[in-house]
């Protein structure tokens, strides 16, 4: 390949792989702060009664979802790598067209860090921290070893926004007068990456993909 595209290539990537490394560090430096700071289940109010530091783990599905049994957390596990080497794929072949549309690589930057993120808790936390259990916090690198093997550790979440609690009318089917909490799921920030941009994917994809389609 001529050095100049090259070069051009590279520029065109150093923005979208920023993201992706900030993002990283960030939820990673925050995962890792609640890990060894917080025992499971313990809330911390952060704005009165309407954002919470709630820390909880969870098999690896976004938001708190789970996919049962040792062999749905594998599986979960490869699809996420998959996931991440298409939209990689998909990135650098964006670069390497006439018209770069960078707000869509911003998208695909953003989808890539919240993938990769929740896959380093998956792959590594289990190697390398103790169990979370209640009132007793998780050791980094514990002589004991970790608590599990390669890709079968769990994702932590702590991002809890409780904004409406109230309960549902008695006469409601089947739910009637139990509690109501909007928003209920606890989440991390590598949730909140994948679902802004899979979300401007949406709402955008007429601007980024009938530029190609006219093409």
């Amino acid at each position: 390949m001529h050095p100049v595209r090259l070069s051009h290539r590279m520029n065109r990537l150093t923005f979208p792989f920023t993201i992706v490394i900030l993002i990283l560090i960030l939820d990673q430096v925050f995962k890792i702060w609640v890990k060894t700071h917080m025992y499971l289940g313990e809330s911390i109010p952060v704005f009165t009664d309407w954002f919470y530091l709630h820390f909880t783990e969870n098999e690896g599905m976004a938001f708190g979802m789970k996919l049962g049994g040792n062999t749905g957390k594998l599986v979960l596990s490869v699809f996420r790598i998959i996931a991440v080497i298409v939209m990689v794929v998909w990135l650098v072949t964006l670069s390497k067209k006439p018209r770069f549309d960078k707000w869509l690589a911003v998208c695909l930057a953003l989808i890539i860090a919240g993938a990769l993120g929740n896959i380093l808790d998956s792959a590594f936390y289990g190697l390398i921290f103790s169990s979370s259990h209640y009132h007793q916090v998780a050791t980094l690198f514990p002589p004991e070893g970790g608590y599990t093997g390669f890709l079968h550790g769990k994702v932590v979440d702590m991002l809890y926004f409780p904004l409406i609690e109230s309960h549902y009318p008695d006469w409601f089917p089947w739910v009637g007068g139990e509690e109501f909490i909007f928003f209920r799921p606890v989440f991390n920030l590598a949730d909140s990456s994948i679902s802004v941009g899979v979300a401007l994917l949406i709402i955008f994809q007429k601007r980024f993909f009938a530029k190609q389609e006219q093409k």
